[in-house]
């Protein structure tokens, strides 16, 4: 899989890069990334990349001649080197929430760019040149490099051979059966008068899973009832 990055603060992905199974599947050849930088684009001496907003207001808009020049140099160079095109996600508090089964899907792109914003937002028309919106929440950030990590971790664990064992990601929260994670526990047995549930310890499998699924759907009812709805209404749901 290909990510494109699209941003002003390159260097904030060095590390992020290098860590964890991020950085394994980098090495093991299952991820590529690519940044660019608009600034490369930028106008005039000062590589401006962003300009007053029609209207008034205050704070800068990033220009859309620069961005979308950035854009199609990472498609141009891909496409020289007979690589395909990346679906382009804009991360806006506008877009779509971003969610497990999105994260699913864009695990089997083969390339995706990830186009993060700075200062007040986008000229309108940046929207024109993209092929999906998405959101981290209802929230505003400075930037959307900390949205690019997320949806790149959410999304690269799920590719075949980046995981150990890729079946861990059925039964976690918001997983192939769309509740919460039953509760986990592990050594020491005891601590400070709190045990691990005996059923666990039981070595009867049959007991182990009816235990977790039940105590996966009261964890999901009590927290996150929204999920529960959900779950009734989607097709993989009905019979």
């Amino acid at each position: 899989m290909r990510v494109d990055l699209v941003t002003l603060f390159p260097e904030l992905f060095e590390t992020f890069l290098r860590t964890s199974f991020v950085g394994r599947a980098m090495t093991g050849g299952q991820l590529e990334v690519r940044l660019r930088s608009p600034r490369e684009f930028g106008l005039g001496r000062h590589k401006s990349v962003d300009d007053t907003p029609y209207g008034g207001g205050s704070g800068m808009v990033m220009r859309v001649d620069v961005l979308v020049a950035c854009m199609e140099a990472l498609d141009a160079e891909a496409a020289a080197e007979g690589k395909p095109r990346a679906r382009r996600i804009l991360l806006t508090p506008q877009g779509k929430p971003f969610a497990q089964p999105i994260a699913s899907t864009l695990s089997t792109e083969p390339a995706i760019m990830l186009i993060c914003g700075r200062y007040e937002g986008f000229d309108e028309r940046v929207r024109s040149f993209v092929d999906e919106e998405l959101s981290l929440g209802d929230f505003v950030m400075t930037g959307g490099e900390v949205a690019a990590m997320a949806v790149i971790e959410a999304t690269v664990r799920l590719i075949p051979g980046v995981l150990g064992n890729l079946e861990s990601t059925h039964e976690e929260s918001h997983g192939e059966e769309g509740l919460l994670e039953y509760p986990q526990y592990t050594r020491p047995a005891e601590f400070r008068g709190v045990t691990v549930p005996e059923v666990l310890s039981s070595g009867n499998h049959a007991h182990v899973a009816a235990w977790r699924k039940q105590l996966s759907l009261e964890r999901t009812q009590a927290r996150r009832p929204d999920l529960l709805d959900r779950r009734e209404t989607s097709p993989k749901s009905k019979p």
